[in-house]
Parts: C-alpha cells; structure tokens; sequence
C-alpha cells in the first residue's frame, strides 16, 4: 500500500466550470461547490490546483473485497454471485448515521489505501472469476472518473458493473455513466427534504430525479430505505414514499427496508424496532409494492422472493446466502409469471 497518489494518476476531474478569481464550479452533483484555489469541494475528492479541478480520488481504493451480491443489497441480480467491490475515500454527503464515516468523511490522501488502476481492477476481478464489479462503501459519485474508467473497461471485457449510492448526482454525469451501468442500489434516505438535509447534508429532490433516470435508461434498480428512529420512521412518510413509488411506476422495483444500528453521530437512538420494520413492510405492500425486503435482521425470514402471482417462495435466503432458487428463465417456475430482474 502507499499513502500518497502518484502523480501521473493525478488527472483533471470532469463536470467543472471555472469562474473569476480562480476559482472552479463543480458541476458533478448538485452541491455544485465554488471551490477556492487549493481547497477541496464539500467531498475532500476533488481539488482545484492553478484554477483547474482534479480529481484525488483516481486508481487509489481504500478498501477492496470480495461480496456476496446479496450484500450490496441486490436480491433481484445474479442472486447467489459474487461481486468485486471497492471504494476510495470521500462522500458527499454528511450522514448523522453514516457507518463508514473513518472513510466517507477523509480525504483519499489521508488514508492508507491500494495502487489500483482501473485495468487492475478489472484483472483482479477476471483472475477470481467474478463477473461483477461494485463501486460501494462510500459514495461512487465522488470517485466518477475512477467509475467510468474502470465501468468502461468492464463492459469490454463483458462484466456487469454496479453502483451503491445515495443518488446524488447531476443529470449530465449519470447520463454519461448508464451505458456502462448494469445495476444500481440507490438509498432513499427519507421522504421529508427538511430531515434529509438534517440526516445527510443533501436534498431529496436530486434523488428522486436519479431514480426516474436511471429507471429510464434501462439500468436496473433496487431501493435501500434505511429506517432511522425518530427521522424516517413516521408511518405517514413512508407511506407518502411507496405512493410516490408507485405512482411513478416503481411497484416492480425492490424495496429494502433496513434497520439502523446506533453509529457516528446518533449512538443514543436504540435500533429499529422490528415493529416498525413490519409496519412499514406493510404500508409499502398496500401502497403496491410488489417486492418489499426488510434488512439487517435476518431471522425474521423477511428477505425472501415471493411470486406475486401465485405467492409461492421463488427465493429462499438466510443473510446473503442463497439456499433456493424457482426463477427460471426469469419467470416464476410454478406459474410462470415473468420476475423483474436480471437473473443470467
């Protein structure tokens, strides 16, 4: 490992417009920070040096593993595969509750990290047989070159590529990585934008315009809600959630619900009751969504696939294990009820 970037990885990040005094505009999320000359936007990832952005965040992981694709969570892609998965250091948003918050809120040069290009990347995967590649862990979007680079490199070599991200992004840059995208788990945080800024520093609204696009441009797409006492627990709120869901056309789509754990900022909130895990189960099945999950409490039985047709179990998991599988040729084995998802 190396604690510094070689300079020859340094490169000038994308989505920038310079503005007087040398400063710069990041235009890749929609904080769209005016950086000052030597100082980093909100992320700590990219730096403006001589009234140019670069990104800090380039062929330098900090973390690197080998994951259950169930862990991501994505229970209606490959289930039972493995996946490549790595982040580098930086977030963009702010996360009261955030579990990777020694990582998320450090610059990647002040983290011990790995020398990884994106051909690495992608050699590393291919050499352990693993046909899946997910930028994880932090936030994807502040690492967007080392994405697209690596993401394009994959489709060559025909793997499917995954983002797990909070969705905060502009129209332009995510439009840009979708035909390198096959799959993406995107965290709806809350349905309130006031407690948004509160749990996480953003908006709502950007997220919701993230999930329409990528709806639209054919990447497959599964939704985390993480259930945080006190800010995203009122049944009224998810209820508004599905409904938005479902009035724009996200019934299909698959729901996580996931418990919190006391963490970082909010380590006095007791965890998730599973009542309100159920509740809002519930809420999100009447509102007509057909494929809700609820997370992190594995003993409940509650991760499995049913048809919502013939209501017999199409997948069966204990935590991120598969144990058994109905779903042939996409569609429910007893019925034969075709099931959203990318199954080969």
């Amino acid at each position: 490992m190396n604690t510094s970037i070689a300079s020859d990885w340094i490169q000038p990040a994308l989505y920038q417009q310079p503005l007087e005094n040398g400063m710069v505009k990041c235009v890749l999320c929609p904080h769209q920070c005016m950086v000052h000359e030597g100082k980093t936007g909100l992320c700590h990832t990219r730096q403006n040096i001589n009234g140019v952005l670069f990104t800090l965040a380039y062929a330098n992981p900090c973390s690197l593993n080998v994951d259950p694709i169930e862990k991501k969570p994505l229970f209606h892609f490959l289930p039972g595969s493995k996946i490549f998965s790595l982040a580098t250091a930086g977030c963009n948003f702010k996360c009261l509750n955030c579990q990777n918050w020694e990582i998320s809120q450090s610059s990647p040069q002040e983290v011990i990290h790995y020398d990884l290009l994106p051909e690495a990347v992608v050699e590393l995967a291919s050499n352990r047989q693993i046909a899946s590649i997910a930028f994880t862990y932090t936030e994807p979007t502040v690492f967007y070159e080392y994405v697209y680079d690596t993401a394009k490199l994959a489709h060559q070599k025909n793997m499917k590529t995954v983002i797990v991200s909070n969705g905060y992004i502009n129209e332009k840059p995510l439009l840009d990585l979708c035909p390198f995208l096959d799959a993406a788990n995107i965290d709806l945080k809350c349905f309130d934008n006031h407690l948004y800024r509160k749990l996480t520093g953003g908006s709502l609204e950007p997220v919701l315009k993230t999930l329409k696009i990528l709806k639209e441009q054919g990447v497959w797409l599964e939704i985390t809600n993480l259930i945080v006492p006190t800010y995203s627990d009122a049944p009224e709120m998810i209820e508004n959630m599905c409904k938005w869901l479902v009035d724009n056309g996200f019934e299909d789509i698959p729901l996580h619900f996931s418990r919190f754990f006391p963490a970082n900022q909010l380590p006095d909130l007791p965890p998730t009751p599973i009542k309100t895990l159920l509740a809002a189960r519930e809420i999100a099945q009447t509102a007509g969504m057909k494929y809700v999950y609820v997370g992190n409490v594995p003993a409940l039985g509650y991760e499995n696939t049913f048809c919502p047709s013939c209501k017999k179990l199409l997948i069966e998991r204990t935590g991120f294990t598969v144990n058994k599988n109905f779903i042939n040729d996409g569609k429910c084995l007893f019925c034969h009820t075709p099931i959203p998802g990318v199954w080969q």
